[in-house]
């Protein structure tokens, strides 16, 4: 059985017969080149049992880029992490060493 949701916006029925639902298509979202980029560096411990993660913030550009620089950096630092929403989190204090690395590679980050 198929799970497809189908999303009509909350119409169920029309009586215009010539009434035709419009499909939006989300927009592609370009991806800015490094240097173009202002990425956040930051550590946060909310809502983590106090847990220490670093937060990348501040991304501009496709999920799949912002995946794509998540593994990067997950990867050099060795941890496990996430990326959505056009942030990055990387579990454990890594603040010094993501900013180094993010500048090497041409992102301005802060």
């Amino acid at each position: 059985m198929s799970k497809k949701k189908n999303n009509t916006g909350g119409i169920v029925y029309s009586t215009n017969p010539d009434f035709r639902q419009e499909d939006e298509e989300p927009e592609a979202v370009e991806t800015l080149p490094p240097a173009q980029q202002q990425l956040r560096v930051k550590l946060d411990t909310k809502q983590r049992a106090g847990k220490v993660v670093t937060l990348v913030d501040g991304f501009v550009g496709a999920d799949e880029d912002l995946e794509k620089l998540g593994k990067e950096l997950k990867t050099k630092c060795g941890t496990g992490g996430s990326a959505k929403d056009g942030q990055i989190l990387i579990q454990g204090d890594y603040k010094e060493k993501v900013v180094k690395w993010l500048q090497d590679w041409g992102y301005k980050a802060k």
